[in-house]
């Protein structure tokens, strides 16, 4: 990439990047605030089109160099691209099935134990193998559950624990992998709103068997489409890997044959001896691989992590300070012991308040102001999960609340000062003109 036909294309490149620039002024209601978004510079342009120039189509060194890079950043020994945080999480609750894992291995009907209030893609993957979710409430302020609420959901067919960080606030890991621990449950953390955070000077995503990560563009770090799967457990990583690659047994990166010395020497199943060792199948996977242009934006994205986290924390910071005191919104808590790498702003209306969240969502969004809801809210009550198998461990209390009350507004790193001013101002001027 260090010819000068190369270097001249990417520096017209970064010109045309220069050129298309839109960062006019904030103009109140007529700029849009979103919820959340990328935020992309030259040099993230820049390295989508080296990869191009290279022909970088598929999966291949960048991407492996992704992996290294990012593991590093998580303090873990393993990464495996995928093409989505949605798939990151299928592979990782399929990986968890695996005849390798023998007696620990989850099988059709096993017990997972997830939350009611969250994005469908956690708990689909449990469905999707056959598995059970087991549903439990969350806490209000920080929209985590908690360990006794886990531990009073633990049955007889428990195997397995699957939970994400709610908008990047940490549930309390420390406790639930203890519980995983002393119960002999795998624990799978979906980290895809919450790259680091931390939880009692951990980051999240280190405290399970495997951890999962989005680079979704509303996410910390974005490739478009893509998706990560981390863990500290070799045997797991390799077992994923199988899982990602079509479910081959051959651990070869792509362009290498014969790692294991013995390709044509193996003898599996009822194949015959010596079947080429690339096309020996040990489980039925899928093919959920990224490619080198994604994984090229992904490193380049990498290197403004620690600016993009502490732009997070920033905004998440003055929302919290100049909205505390307004009647009838109950404001977000970290959970106790961590310090969030924020997702957005959770606001949830008091049931008591003389306005509906309806009300307030169209008037924000009359102002250009975005906001989400959290997500799916009580999975139960959607209409995708009415036939699905599941058990509710307690009641769903709180996971109702989020589902009729509450909703979030943005704190990523595209986020002004300006458009936090216009925020605060705009919701103060709703809730205050309702009073009495």
């Amino acid at each position: 990439m260090n010819d000068p036909a190369t270097q001249s294309i990417l520096e017209q490149t970064r010109k045309l990047h220069r050129s298309r620039r839109t960062d006019g002024a904030f103009v109140p209601g007529v700029t849009p605030i979103l919820a959340s978004g990328a935020v992309l510079d030259e040099d993230d342009r820049a390295a989508i089109v080296a990869e191009a120039l290279e022909l970088h189509i598929a999966s291949g060194d960048t991407a492996l160099r992704f992996e290294r890079e990012f593991a590093r950043a998580l303090t873990l020994r393993k990464a495996h691209l995928t093409n989505s945080g949605s798939s990151a999480n299928l592979l990782a609750l399929s990986t968890l099935t695996s005849p390798k894992l023998g007696e620990r291995r989850l099988r059709p009907g096993d017990e997972v134990i997830t939350v009611a209030a969250g994005f469908p893609t956690t708990v689909n993957p449990i469905l999707q193998n056959g598995l059970t979710p087991v549903f439990v409430d969350v806490d209000l302020a920080t929209c985590n559950t908690t360990a006794d609420r886990v531990a009073a959901a633990i049955g007889p067919r428990t195997k397995a624990i699957m939970l994400a960080h709610a908008l990047g606030n940490p549930f309390p890991a420390a406790e639930i992998a203890q519980l995983a621990t002393d119960h002999d449950l795998f624990l799978i953390e979906d980290n895809c709103d919450a790259v680091w955070s931390t939880y009692q000077d951990r980051y999240t995503g280190t405290f399970g068997d495997l951890a999962t990560v989005s680079f979704y563009p509303a996410h910390h770090l974005t490739m478009g489409e893509g998706g990560c799967l981390l863990t500290d457990n070799l045997a797991l990583a390799k077992i994923a890997e199988s899982f990602r690659d079509w479910g081959r047994d051959c651990w070869c990166p792509p362009g290498e044959d014969n790692k294991c010395l013995k390709r044509f020497d193996h003898r599996m199943a009822e194949l015959p001896h010596g079947y080429d060792h690339k096309y020996i199948f040990s489980h039925v996977g899928y093919n959920l691989k990224t490619t080198d242009i994604q994984a090229g934006l992904g490193l380049s994205q990498l290197r403004k992590l620690a600016d993009f986290v502490a732009a997070r924390k920033r905004n998440w910071r003055r929302l919290r300070a100049e909205l505390d005191g307004l009647p009838w919104l109950l404001l977000p808590e970290p959970t106790p012991g961590s310090d969030p790498s924020w997702f957005g702003f959770v606001i949830t209306v008091d049931p008591a308040a003389p306005f509906a969240r309806r009300d307030l969502v169209r008037f924000l969004d009359s102002r250009r102001i975005g906001t989400r809801l959290l997500f799916a809210g009580n999975l139960t009550r959607q209409p995708a999960y009415q036939d699905q198998r599941y058990r509710i461990a307690a009641d769903l209390r709180n996971s109702d609340v989020i589902t009729e009350q509450s909703f979030w507004i943005g704190v990523y790193p595209g986020v002004t000062g300006e458009m936090i001013d216009y925020m605060v101002a705009s919701i103060s001027e709703f809730v205050t003109g309702r009073r009495g």
